[in-house]
């Protein structure tokens, strides 16, 4: 698998150039964003690993621009940042995964083989996901409630398919971070809970019947009431 490693750390930087080439992976490395940034829009890679505190440049702004290039490389970012809010940022910005250093090299491996994975897996035949008013399309990336087209971003977007299909069923919180997140974050973190009343304020707060509904030490279900 070919990598574009951008990371301003040399040490580290070399540690993991070493480890992936040891597993058969063609990685390249970057020193500052706009570099990774050139390389990442001009070569076709099959991963970007990616830090987000880079000289020139930092990885969300890398990463946003990258994703604005309608480039569906997987990202995973690297960084010394772990407060729920900045993996957030990280996730909306357009990564799949955020790994937070300091980190097994083994823990680095499994994420990566998640992304390839799910970057692999045959898409099931799409269909137009309905709930009361609420539609959300699958293929286009539409989400409509009386007949209003609503913006999501791309993890609230994929939050909400997930509590779709499988509305009128409760989903925990660790149900949500396997399922949607494919990631592990501290199980008592409030990601989820942020993202649910992301979803609340676009498709619930000016609408009626609402159809998110939290069940206090279970999780959530979607449903008209």
């Amino acid at each position: 698998m070919k990598i574009l490693l951008v990371e301003d750390e040399p040490k580290v930087a070399a540690f993991l150039q070493k480890g992936l080439t040891e597993q058969q992976h063609s990685v390249e490395v970057a020193a500052d964003g706009p570099t990774g940034l050139r390389r990442a829009l001009a070569e076709p890679f099959d991963l970007l690993i990616l830090d987000n505190l880079l000289p020139g440049l930092n990885g969300l702004d890398v990463c946003r621009q990258v994703r604005t290039q309608n480039s569906a490389v997987p990202i995973l970012m690297l960084t010394a940042l772990g407060e729920t809010d900045d993996k957030i940022r990280g996730l909306d910005a357009g990564a799949d995964d955020y790994l937070v250093k300091p980190f097994a090299f083994q823990e680095l491996l499994a994420r990566i083989r998640a992304l390839v994975r799910r970057r692999h897996e045959s898409p099931s035949p799409e269909i137009i996901l309905r709930l009361a008013d609420l539609t959300l399309d699958p293929a286009r990336k539409l989400v409509q409630r009386a007949n209003q087209t609503i913006q999501l971003t791309a993890r609230e977007f994929a939050l909400l398919e997930y509590l779709l299909r499988n509305q009128e069923r409760v989903v925990s919180r660790v149900d949500i971070l396997e399922q949607v997140w494919e990631t592990s974050f501290d199980t008592g973190s409030n990601v989820i809970d942020v993202y649910i009343n992301f979803l609340r304020k676009k498709i619930d707060k000016d609408f009626s019947p609402k159809l998110i509904h939290t069940l206090v030490g279970m999780g959530y279900v979607m449903k008209e009431a």
